[in-house]
């Protein structure tokens, strides 16, 4: 089972979006049968088993293995992926941005789905994938905020200039600044 598994196909997502397939698919974290999730989730069999063959044409379930129950062949179950990303592509944007301005929460929404759509096409059977994630909160009264971007843009140049060149790994950094929700959610 893969860590994570990036939907990029309109088939997936809506095999996917629909209530009682989520349902299926979590039962599907371990190997079941049809039978087995049925009766957890209170259904018929014949209703898990069409939501499993809608899962498993889709790529996001598989069948693992299968074992014989009063002469029937009885298939197992599993997850394809413990968490599904869905590409931002799949839903689109209305209407067309005038220019990339990189104060905008559509500037990050871009970048997040780049960054997204970078991490999904990693191959995860790499021995080692070195990559670095760093999170935290600051707090930038607004009268900063101006000397808050000139020192971060002057920080992350000099992280360029000093590490830019052509030889070594690449490396894609991106930052990210948004205001933090509320602390009561």
């Amino acid at each position: 089972m893969r860590d994570v598994l990036y939907l990029e196909q309109i088939e997936q997502a809506e095999a996917l979006l629909k209530p009682q397939r989520v349902e299926v698919l979590r039962q599907l974290a371990e190997p079941r049968t049809c039978t087995e999730v049925a009766a957890r989730l209170d259904q018929t069999p014949q209703r898990v088993y069409y939501h499993v063959k809608q899962l498993v044409a889709a790529g996001l379930a598989e069948l693992v293995n299968e074992r014989k129950v009063r002469g029937i062949t009885e298939g197992i179950y599993q997850a394809a992926a413990r968490s599904y990303w869905l590409s931002p592509r799949l839903v689109g944007r209305i209407g067309l941005r005038k220019a990339r301005d990189e104060l905008s929460l559509g500037y990050l929404l871009d970048l997040m789905e780049e960054v997204q759509a970078d991490i999904a096409a990693l191959d995860r059977a790499a021995p080692e994938l070195p990559s670095i994630g760093v999170s935290g909160e600051i707090r930038v009264p607004a009268e900063q905020r101006p000397q808050f971007l000139h020192d971060l843009q002057t920080a992350l140049q000099d992280l360029f200039t000093r590490y830019g060149g052509s030889e070594g790994d690449a490396f894609k950094l991106a930052v990210a600044c948004y205001p933090k929700g509320n602390d009561n959610d």
